[in-house]
Protein backbone atom coordinates (compact mmCIF):
# COMPACT_ATOMS: atom_id res chain seq x y z
CA UNK A 1 0.00 0.00 0.00
CA UNK A 2 1.45 3.30 -1.11
CA UNK A 3 0.79 6.53 0.73
CA UNK A 4 1.36 9.84 -1.03
CA UNK A 5 1.76 13.27 0.50
CA UNK A 6 1.89 16.44 -1.56
CA UNK A 7 3.46 19.67 -0.38
CA UNK A 8 4.59 23.03 -1.70
CA UNK A 9 1.32 24.59 -2.74
CA UNK A 10 0.69 28.23 -1.87
CA UNK A 11 -0.45 31.55 -3.23
CA UNK A 12 1.80 33.10 -5.89
CA UNK A 13 1.58 35.93 -8.40
CA UNK A 14 1.37 35.45 -12.18
CA UNK A 15 4.79 34.78 -13.64
CA UNK A 16 6.15 33.24 -10.43
CA UNK A 17 7.63 29.77 -10.05
CA UNK A 18 6.74 27.04 -7.61
CA UNK A 19 7.90 23.49 -6.95
CA UNK A 20 5.52 20.84 -5.69
CA UNK A 21 6.70 17.66 -4.01
CA UNK A 22 5.02 14.29 -3.60
CA UNK A 23 6.59 12.04 -0.99
CA UNK A 24 5.74 8.35 -1.08
CA UNK A 25 5.93 5.66 1.55
CA UNK A 26 5.00 2.02 1.81
CA UNK A 27 5.68 0.84 -1.70
CA UNK A 28 8.32 0.08 -4.32
CA UNK A 29 8.52 3.67 -5.48
CA UNK A 30 10.87 3.10 -8.39
CA UNK A 31 8.47 0.65 -10.04
CA UNK A 32 5.48 3.02 -10.11
CA UNK A 33 4.24 5.22 -12.88
CA UNK A 34 3.70 8.64 -11.34
CA UNK A 35 1.60 11.62 -12.34
CA UNK A 36 0.33 15.01 -11.35
CA UNK A 37 -3.32 15.90 -11.83
CA UNK A 38 -5.14 19.06 -10.82
CA UNK A 39 -8.68 20.17 -10.16
CA UNK A 40 -9.43 23.82 -10.93
CA UNK A 41 -12.29 25.46 -9.02
CA UNK A 42 -15.64 24.18 -10.25
CA UNK A 43 -14.07 21.81 -12.78
CA UNK A 44 -13.19 18.15 -13.08
CA UNK A 45 -9.77 16.76 -12.26
CA UNK A 46 -7.41 16.97 -15.23
CA UNK A 47 -4.09 15.50 -16.20
CA UNK A 48 -1.00 17.69 -15.85
CA UNK A 49 2.10 15.53 -16.26
CA UNK A 50 3.37 11.99 -15.84
CA UNK A 51 6.68 10.18 -15.62
CA UNK A 52 7.10 6.52 -16.45
CA UNK A 53 8.82 3.99 -14.24
CA UNK A 54 12.55 3.99 -14.73
CA UNK A 55 12.38 7.57 -15.99
CA UNK A 56 11.83 6.18 -19.47
CA UNK A 57 9.50 8.93 -20.57
CA UNK A 58 7.30 11.87 -19.63
CA UNK A 59 4.04 13.34 -20.83
CA UNK A 60 2.49 16.77 -20.37
CA UNK A 61 -0.80 18.55 -20.81
CA UNK A 62 -0.43 20.84 -23.81
CA UNK A 63 -1.05 24.01 -21.85
CA UNK A 64 1.79 23.33 -19.39
CA UNK A 65 4.38 21.91 -21.77
CA UNK A 66 7.45 24.12 -21.72
CA UNK A 67 6.47 25.69 -18.38
CA UNK A 68 6.23 22.66 -16.09
CA UNK A 69 8.77 19.90 -15.54
CA UNK A 70 8.02 16.61 -13.83
CA UNK A 71 10.81 14.62 -12.23
CA UNK A 72 11.35 11.84 -9.74
CA UNK A 73 14.06 10.95 -7.25
CA UNK A 74 13.76 7.24 -6.58
CA UNK A 75 16.38 7.37 -3.82
CA UNK A 76 14.18 9.82 -1.91
CA UNK A 77 10.87 8.26 -2.99
CA UNK A 78 9.77 11.70 -4.08
CA UNK A 79 8.29 13.19 -7.23
CA UNK A 80 8.43 16.85 -8.14
CA UNK A 81 6.63 19.31 -10.35
CA UNK A 82 8.60 22.44 -11.18
CA UNK A 83 6.16 25.08 -12.37
CA UNK A 84 7.41 28.23 -14.06
CA UNK A 85 5.60 31.22 -15.57
CA UNK A 86 2.49 30.43 -13.58
CA UNK A 87 -0.81 31.77 -14.86
CA UNK A 88 -4.15 32.36 -13.12
CA UNK A 89 -5.56 29.38 -15.05
CA UNK A 90 -3.09 27.17 -13.17
CA UNK A 91 -5.04 27.78 -9.96
CA UNK A 92 -6.14 24.37 -8.71
CA UNK A 93 -5.73 21.66 -6.13
CA UNK A 94 -2.82 19.55 -7.35
CA UNK A 95 -2.83 15.80 -6.70
CA UNK A 96 -0.16 13.19 -7.20
CA UNK A 97 -1.10 9.73 -8.34
CA UNK A 98 0.78 6.45 -8.52
CA UNK A 99 0.13 3.37 -10.62
CA UNK A 100 1.71 0.00 -10.00
CA UNK A 101 1.35 -0.68 -13.72
CA UNK A 102 3.97 0.21 -16.28
CA UNK A 103 1.57 2.42 -18.21
CA UNK A 104 1.99 2.95 -21.91
CA UNK A 105 2.02 6.50 -23.19
CA UNK A 106 -1.62 6.51 -24.31
CA UNK A 107 -2.77 5.68 -20.76
CA UNK A 108 -0.69 8.19 -18.82
CA UNK A 109 -3.37 10.90 -18.85
CA UNK A 110 -6.17 8.66 -17.64
CA UNK A 111 -6.80 8.99 -13.91
CA UNK A 112 -8.55 5.62 -13.91
CA UNK A 113 -5.15 3.93 -14.22
CA UNK A 114 -3.79 5.29 -10.94
CA UNK A 115 -4.61 3.34 -7.77
CA UNK A 116 -3.04 5.64 -5.20
CA UNK A 117 -3.68 9.32 -4.59
CA UNK A 118 -2.53 12.01 -2.23
CA UNK A 119 -4.77 14.48 -0.44
CA UNK A 120 -3.84 17.41 -2.65
CA UNK A 121 -2.11 20.75 -2.25
CA UNK A 122 -3.65 24.10 -3.19
CA UNK A 123 -1.95 26.34 -5.73
CA UNK A 124 -3.43 29.80 -6.19
CA UNK A 125 -2.12 32.16 -8.87
CA UNK A 126 -3.45 35.69 -8.67
CA UNK A 127 -2.35 39.28 -8.41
Amino acid sequence: QVQLLESGGRWVQPGDSLRLSCAASGGAFSTYTLAWFRQPPGKDREFVAAVKRGNTGTSYKNSVRGRFTISRDNAKSTMYLQMNSLEPDDTAVFYCGASSRGLISSCLAGDEWYEYWGQGTQVTVSS
